[in-house]
């Protein structure tokens, strides 16, 4: 759901703009208000939900994030949309750090793989199906129905989550430590984030805005409560899923930010064909999604996973030419293999981070991958842009963007393949009262 309403919104952006009268540059600021809390409260987020109960955490996230919902929809103005979309994205990095902890825990490890692929292919189809359903809301019914249609939706998970999970322990307010760590975290990310969003308008010296983000990390390492996460990379077989996932979210990012402008630029292709064209990388996630789940259960996490990104480097290979002599259905079918690639990797590569990080730190390992996968989506267009910008906008630094993502993308195999992988999974399943019809 959360995952989702990124793709959603990005269709209400002209009528958002159009009814508050404001400029297109402004209306970048509602996803990025969404943006910045999703990946700066990751880790602090994922540190709380370790030592709360399962169920009053998701009703809690829920129904945050249901009112932030209801608020954003309500926004008489641009101002107080920008801030439901903070309180959202807040609530939202709840949502993405819990949910692979409660799946982890809700099934045995042999169907671990099959749980992953669940979930993974969820983003993929929502990249499919919400461009066309906010379409619909927007057309029938006003920009402010994409954010009230989480409400029915919330109630709905919440309603199950609460039949299906224990008690557990009670939600407790979080101490001064977990505010003095979100507030450097998100203060670093924002300096990045801010910095590549400025630097694809405004130019490269924007650029040296992220370099704040160095002494406020620094002053966050320094922290106890950096520990948890330090003690994560030091368990066997975590560095190498964490990091492929963050080379493959760029490479993912440069490519979707890359291709709609090479379909309207070199190949003259009209909005809704570029729309249908680049589609064909989601449907072939939401596709291979599952298949890598299951191939991950019965072959093997780490060997699934790099068959997948290998495939995904390949299907990256075969789009750098970017001839100009395409055609629309020569994109299309490279753009396919690649997304069956990455659909083949997400789930296993999942499953291997969620299954060998200790069982105290379930939630902060939903959350640092999480934070991995966010910060590769934004980095992705910022750097296609300079690698774009270098050429002075010509096909050259289309082409360059497209070899940069093919180099991550091929930096992803060699990581997953240097990853040593423990003889026995550290997260073992413990049977939790109230958590019921656990896969077998």
């Amino acid at each position: 759901m959360a995952s989702v309403d990124m793709s959603i919104v990005n269709v209400a952006l002209p009528a958002i703009e159009q009814d508050f009268g404001i400029a297109t540059s402004m209306t970048e600021w509602v996803v990025l208000a969404y943006l910045l809390p999703l990946a700066g409260l990751a880790l602090p987020s994922g540190r709380w939900l370790d030592n709360v109960g399962r169920r009053p955490a998701l009703a809690f996230s829920l129904a945050g994030f249901a009112l932030a919902s209801l608020a954003a929809g309500l926004a008489p103005n641009l101002a107080f949309l920008i801030g439901a979309r903070l309180v959202q994205g807040t609530f939202g990095a709840l949502l993405f750090s819990l949910v692979p902890a409660l799946v982890t825990t809700a099934v045995r490890p042999q169907a671990r793989g099959r749980a992953m692929g669940v979930i993974t292919t969820l983003g993929p189809v929502g990249l499919i199906s919400g461009p066309g359903l906010g379409g619909l809301l927007v057309d029938a019914m006003g920009w402010p129905w994409i954010f009230f249609v989480n409400l029915p939706v919330s109630v709905l998970v919440m309603a199950v989550g609460l039949r299906l999970l224990s008690p557990g322990a009670p939600l407790r307010a979080p101490d001064r430590r977990w505010f003095t760590e979100a507030l450097l975290l998100s203060g670093a990310v924002a300096s990045v984030l801010l910095a590549l969003s400025f630097t694809a308008s405004d130019g490269v010296p924007w650029m040296l805005l992220a370099l704040l983000a160095v002494p406020l990390l620094l002053l966050w390492l320094r922290l106890p409560t950096s520990e948890a996460l330090k003690g994560l990379f030091r368990t066997p077989g975590e560095v190498g899923p964490h990091l492929a996932l963050l080379l493959a979210a760029t490479a993912i990012g440069t490519v979707f930010f890359i291709s709609p402008f090479f379909l309207q630029q070199e190949l003259g292709a009209s909005p809704a064909a570029i729309g249908l064209t680049v589609l064909a990388f989601p449907a072939g996630m939401a596709l291979m999604g599952p298949i890598g789940g299951f191939l991950g259960d019965w072959w093997g996490s780490r060997r699934t996973a790099l068959v997948g990104t290998s495939l995904f480097t390949v299907g990256l290979v075969l789009l750098l030419p970017l001839d100009t002599s395409w055609g629309l259905g020569d994109l299309a079918w490279r753009l396919f293999l690649a997304g069956c690639g990455n659909g083949l990797f997400n789930a296993p590569n999942m499953a291997m981070a969620m299954s060998h990080a200790p069982q105290r730190l379930l939630a902060t390992t939903g959350s640092s991958t999480n934070l991995s996968r966010t910060m590769g989506f934004a980095l992705g267009p910022a750097l296609a842009t300079l690698m774009w910008s270098l050429s002075s906008y010509e096909i050259a630094g289309m082409r360059s963007a497209m070899i940069l993502a093919a180099l991550l993308s091929a930096l992803s195999v060699v990581a997953l393949a240097r990853t040593r992988i423990p003889k026995q999974p550290t997260a073992v399943v413990q049977e939790q009262p109230g958590v019921r019809d656990a896969v077998p």
